[in-house]
């Protein structure tokens, strides 16, 4: 087996309990990787091959640092090296400046409880921008249950293992893998044609795109991309742009839809305990924070949880 290490220095501040807290009750992923006091191991695919990073954390909340490890079957070329770090950047959100947001909640002073509470929580994202919309296709009118039950058998048909320090570690397919899988194949593994067949169109169209666009293109232009995919709804596309993308600079607040009942809850639960906020008052509220509404609904929402 190669092992490659080396640091990353996140953008303060970056606590990294917070993440680990955070993982350790994200169902989509739960199960999914290693959680130790200050490290997190798990796998991901890069480039056709199964990596799993360990990362740990040797910094504090104000100079973060972390030590990576990479381990993979055999040495990883630069190219694949450079991949790996940078999809560990992006899925841990490394990058993002969060002065900006807490300035910006300095004058909400029901919220302050809420940030100082989770200060330094950077946004854990899917690995991957397509392994979260095939988790918003299967999980379409299903429990978290079931949805991981059918995640997990794609994992072990389609995706790869590595056995690290006794543990085995599985890695969610790339979108080309299942691009090339008929959609009549995936209903015999899923036993859901129609599911499928959407699952099928996400994997096509993520397996066509350059990650650079839906990164940095403009929000408005990879909303409207995702809306293209069979599939995906105006819920789903959302969902991408905040949690697979971390654009983090707009929320839609469809009427009577499960993010907006959600998102009132844990908004009320805040700002007016005791009373639900109507959508109205909670399209307000959001459009103090401007760009960072994904920041203030992750905050939220993640409060919520840990209550």
């Amino acid at each position: 087996m190669d092992i490659q290490c080396g640091t990353l220095e996140p953008i303060a501040p970056f606590d990294f309990g917070q993440t680990l807290g955070f993982l350790a009750g994200f169902s989509p992923t739960r199960g999914e990787q290693s959680l130790a006091e200050r490290a997190v191991t798990k796998p991901i695919m890069v480039q056709g091959r199964v990596v799993v990073f360990q990362v740990r954390s040797a910094g504090s909340v104000q100079s973060p640092r972390l030590e990576v490890s990479l381990y993979a079957e055999e040495p990883l070329p630069a190219a694949a090296r450079a991949a790996a770090l940078d999809r560990l950047r992006f899925f841990l959100s490394l990058d993002d400046d969060l002065l900006p947001f807490y300035a910006a909640a300095q004058g909400d002073p029901a919220f302050a409880p809420e940030v100082a509470r989770l200060y330094g929580l950077h946004q854990v994202k899917f690995p991957t921008p397509f392994e979260n919309a095939a988790w918003a296709v299967l999980a379409q009118r299903a429990p978290i249950p079931v949805t991981r039950k059918l995640k997990q058998a794609l994992v072990e048909r389609y995706g790869a293992s590595l056995t690290v320090a006794g543990t085995v570690y599985w890695a969610f397919p790339e979108a080309a893998t299942l691009a090339a899988v008929a959609p009549g194949e995936l209903a015999a593994l899923i036993q859901h044609e129609r599911k499928a067949q959407y699952l099928s169109a996400v994997a096509v169209a993520f397996a066509g795109v350059d990650e650079a666009f839906l990164r940095g293109a403009a929000y408005e232009e990879v909303l409207v991309w995702l809306r293209r995919i069979k599939g995906i709804g105006e819920w789903s596309a959302d969902f991408v742009l905040l949690r697979g993308l971390g654009r983090m600079q707009g929320l839609h607040f469809t009427p009577d839809t499960i993010f907006e009942q959600r998102m009132s809850r844990a908004a009320s639960r805040v700002y007016s305990p005791g009373r639900r906020l109507s959508g109205s008052e909670l399209r307000s509220i959001a459009q103090r924070y401007g760009q960072w509404q994904g920041y203030w609904a992750l905050y939220l929402r993640t409060g919520e949880n840990a209550g």
